[in-house]
């Protein structure tokens, strides 16, 4: 059934679409275990029963840090410096359903003068690898700097972030920790630095910041395209935390695989 799941993510199905695919696609099959078409195939209801098990069992946080170990045994210990961004995931924002309401644990935010609704997906990447090593979900309208804490690992000594967090170091939580803070400053700011040699000595750092910075943008690349996910289609926060846990994980190993494949 993990395996049915994994490849419900991987190709973005519905569960009638996952039971049709084990039904016509042999490799799908082979990769579950059903060794013959005449083996019992899990209908779409014991798809949506085991996906609702390891929400309640909160399994995909698991799944993610049993990644994380698999990673670490391999050589692949996250331990440098950690990079951390937020992204927002759309959600349905008609009300054409049973209650006429729109998802209650959602909300919207504006960014860039364009309002969105839905939820963010909070990441703390390794400076190096540029794996995830912590992950976090919140409404849309929450702060970056809010759930900033959760993303450190706590071995880290310096922290990249986008202009986003300024102040970060300001933060209670934030005191006595040894971390250094590489935080950009506002682009507006950046653009009014004197053409002047401090001022180019300031721009080059923050062109230094930004080449750091971008590797957390593959793994969000990772889970919105190679996985499908730049929208919802479930509702509640329960829901949504299980998957981008597993989505984590899953953007972890493909971002990892060739290293992985040499070792085997």
């Amino acid at each position: 059934m993990l395996r049915i799941h994994l490849l419900q993510q991987w190709y973005d199905l519905s569960y009638p679409a996952m039971e049709d695919a084990l039904l016509e696609v042999a490799t799908m099959r082979r990769f579950a275990g059903i060794a013959l078409i005449t083996d019992r195939i899990p209908d779409e209801t014991t798809i949506m029963a085991f996906l609702h098990l390891l929400e309640e069992k909160d399994l995909g946080a698991q799944i993610f840090e049993t990644v994380k170990a698999h990673l670490k045994a391999n050589g692949m210990a996250m331990k440098q410096g950690t990079i951390i961004d937020a992204t927002i995931i759309a959600a349905p924002s008609s009300r054409k359903n049973e209650k006429r309401e729109r998802d209650p644990e959602m909300h919207q935010t504006c960014k860039g003068k364009q309002w969105h609704f839905g939820m963010k997906d909070h990441i703390g990447v390794d400076s190096e690898s540029g794996l995830i090593h912590s992950v976090e979900t919140t409404a849309a309208y929450v702060h970056d700097l809010t759930p900033a804490a959760d993303l450190l690992h706590g071995e880290e000594t310096v922290v990249y972030a986008d202009a986003g967090y300024q102040g970060i170091e300001k933060r209670p939580e934030m005191q006595g920790r040894g971390i250094g803070f590489r935080t950009a400053i506002r682009p507006g700011k950046r653009r009014a630095l004197p053409y002047t040699p401090e001022g180019r000595l300031d721009d080059l750092i923050e062109t230094a910041k930004a080449h750091f910075h971008a590797k957390v943008e593959h793994p969000f690349r990772v889970i919105k395209r190679q996985f499908v996910f730049p929208k919802t289609r479930m509702r509640g926060m329960l829901k949504n935390r299980c998957k981008v846990n597993v989505l984590a994980a899953l953007s972890n190993l493909f971002m990892a695989r060739h290293q992985l494949l040499c070792k085997t």
